[in-house]
């Protein structure tokens, strides 16, 4: 997103828009003012670009008309940069989100996740003349997945220390640091899909990122009550199908959470759901223990199954 919204300023550099507003709509902005900018001319009238950013993709009444009477304002003088997170589908089909898509440009870019990351990083890596092997790329997206940017500055300090050429693993041991970005969903994601090894490793960055103890249990016990209930429901004889609808799970989750309930009855799900309260009571001082060790725990018997974890 980074990349195509400086790809965006440097065309409007280009075609002469000299001038640079900036809003960010946090809580309490004042959409008058921004209503306000595009009269605002300056002492030589120079062509402008307008960014809005809004951090929650939420404008709120006020500020989705406030966006909707600016485009009737845009001309060859003025340019509208929008910014926003992924927008629910209440959002996405607002007034305010449509005239925005209908007026300009719509530019969706869409995360990337464990799979897709080394293919990207092979291509970044070929872009800069570098040619990495299988256990190099793998190694670099151990190292910086959930977070682009540091994999793109790892990659540009590889070719600045070897120059253009063959990398190999060792290569990467020496030169690229830790700095994957972890957070909690990602961890909870991984021990449904039954990845033991990419939860553990999730697991242990966010605790050195010194992420509190209390947060990943909440996280578990989120995703832990709607597992437990599929599972009852489907115990009942409802079919899983229906009852992932019925809880409102996206549909690119639900071939996951039906592996899931695969691997585990509705009891056993109850149980790790019984110690994530364990947890949650060590992590708030109220009982003796170690709550990261307990985690390990829940987290790898969600993953494997309490068996196999075992």
């Amino acid at each position: 997103m980074q990349e195509a919204v400086d790809a965006v300023r440097a065309r409007a550099r280009s075609d002469g828009f000299a001038s640079r507003e900036l809003f960010v709509a946090v809580p309490k902005f004042d959409w008058a003012e921004f209503s306000a900018s595009a009269g605002n001319l300056s002492l030589f009238a120079e062509r402008r670009l307008l960014e809005l950013q809004l951090p929650t993709g939420k404008p709120g009444r006020q500020g989705g008309a406030a966006i909707v009477e600016m485009l009737d304002r845009l001309g060859d003088d003025l340019v509208l940069l929008v910014t926003t997170p992924k927008l629910d589908r209440n959002t996405a089909a607002s007034k305010w989100a449509k005239a925005l898509e209908s007026s300009g440009t719509h530019v969706q870019v869409w995360p990337i996740g464990p799979r897709e990351l080394p293919g990207w990083i092979v291509a970044r890596m070929r872009n800069v003349g570098l040619r990495a092997d299988r256990d190099a790329v793998q190694m670099i997206a151990d190292r910086v997945e959930g977070n682009l940017l540091a994999a793109q500055q790892e990659i540009e300090k590889l070719r600045l220390l070897l120059g253009e050429g063959a990398v190999t693993a060792s290569d990467v041991d020496m030169a690229v640091a830790d700095s994957s970005r972890f957070d909690v969903f990602k961890l909870v994601d991984a021990a449904i899909a039954g990845d033991a090894k990419r939860a553990a490793r999730i697991l242990s960055g966010v605790r050195m990122e010194g992420t509190e103890p209390v947060i990943v249990v909440w996280a578990l016990t989120r995703e832990l009550r709607t597992l437990a209930a599929l599972a009852d429901s489907v115990q009942n004889g409802m079919d899983l199908g229906s009852a992932m609808q019925q809880a409102r799970v996206w549909s690119n989750r639900q071939s996951t959470v039906r592996a899931c309930i695969g691997r585990h009855s509705a009891a056993k799900l109850f149980s790790l759901l019984q110690l994530t309260r364990q947890a949650d009571a060590t992590a708030k001082g109220q009982s003796a223990g170690d709550p990261w060790q307990l985690l390990v725990e829940i987290v790898l018997a969600l993953a494997l199954g309490p068996a196999r974890a075992a």
